[in-house]
């Protein structure tokens, strides 16, 4: 029964997602959009969560707020020429500040780190990946606000950067580097669709990874994860290089999309936004540096004989693909 009604749920929040992003007016897509949030909310309800109930009510009172926001913004588009001037941008601004709210930007960020600082790991990872599907591509289909954008861009960053340096819940860790990464994101998508698909898909991948390895060990804070790292040298050894891949250093996947956006960027003349999300990059590349190193330098118990834990199947091919990823996509975009 239990199964059932995941699979129910589940299935009607990719519907959804569907909905709201292949619509042709405003108003379905706001239907797609409410489809998704009534969707979640059973999942998120989810017993095997910490705090669940306050997980979905929080959840749902910043989405419905953001919801009847985005309609307002719709009414206001209708009927502009009677309550605004003419060419006016404000109901623009009302329906994308809803939609960067629904995803989680900053400075709308508030509600995120709450929320998932009560949820499961496989809960985290839908809120993570899943649940921005929509919103990005709604804000995609009308990002003419240039100057708000680039305002959200460097908020973002600068908020994920900084607020994510003093947390030991690595769920909120996870939560504030998400928030970094939609800065890029939507720098990704200023001038580009494809950069967009490509960084939201290699962000994906390295958050699956990382949420995997999590979950496998079963561990939500800092401390935990200092003792857990010692049974399998492999996992441990995963878990950094995702680490590095997520920050974006050279040599792994997460350099490949951070490499295209800034590409795109400075050929456009956005050189301060870029400047902006390189420099605050590398904050949370510190953060990210700071758990590695822990987990390999802190002085920690380890017996010789230990029964020595196989890892899972998935956790192993995910991570393969990951970190062999960045040998493959030059591989394939030179054939094209």
């Amino acid at each position: 029964m239990t199964k059932f009604f995941k699979i129910l749920f589940f299935s009607t929040l990719v519907l959804g997602t569907l909905i709201a992003i292949s619509s042709y007016s405003w108003f379905s897509m706001w239907i797609g959009l409410e489809i998704n949030l009534l969707s979640i909310i059973p999942l998120l309800s989810n017993t095997k969560n910490v705090y669940p109930s306050e997980s979905a009510l929080k959840y749902f009172i910043t989405q419905a707020l953001a919801s009847s926001a985005l309609l307002f913004s719709i009414i206001m588009s209708m009927n502009m020429n009677e309550l605004l001037p003419q060419n006016s941008n404000y109901w623009m601004m009302i329906l994308n500040s809803a939609l960067l709210t629904k995803m989680g930007a900053a400075p709308f960020h508030a509600w995120f780190p709450e929320v998932m600082e009560g949820l499961d790991w496989m809960n985290c990872l839908i809120m993570l990946t899943w649940q921005k599907i929509a919103p990005m591509i709604l804000l995609m289909y009308n990002s003419q606000m240039i100057i708000f954008l680039a305002s959200i861009i460097v908020f973002s960053t600068v908020i994920g950067g900084t607020l994510g340096l003093n947390q030991v819940s690595l769920r909120k860790i996870m939560a504030y580097s998400s928030i970094n990464h939609i800065g890029w994101m939507i720098a990704s998508m200023l001038n580009s669709q494809a950069i967009w698909f490509i960084y939201f898909s290699v962000y994906s991948v390295i958050s699956a990874n990382i949420v995997l390895i999590f979950s496998q060990l079963n561990v939500f804070f800092l401390k935990q994860l200092f003792n857990s790292m010692n049974f399998s040298k492999t996992v441990k050894l995963f878990f950094i290089l995702n680490f590095l891949s997520l920050g974006g250093l050279p040599p792994f996947l997460g350099f490949f999309p951070k490499w295209l956006t800034v590409n795109n960027l400075v050929s456009n003349n956005f050189i301060l936004v870029s400047l902006a999300l390189i420099v605050f990059t590398l904050i949370t590349l510190f953060f990210y540096l700071r758990i590695t190193f822990s987990t390999l330098v802190v002085n920690t118990n380890e017996t010789l004989i230990f029964k020595n834990e196989k890892s899972s199947f998935t956790v192993m091919i995910f991570n393969f693909l990951s970190l062999s990823g960045l040998i493959m996509c030059p591989l394939i975009f030179s054939m094209n």
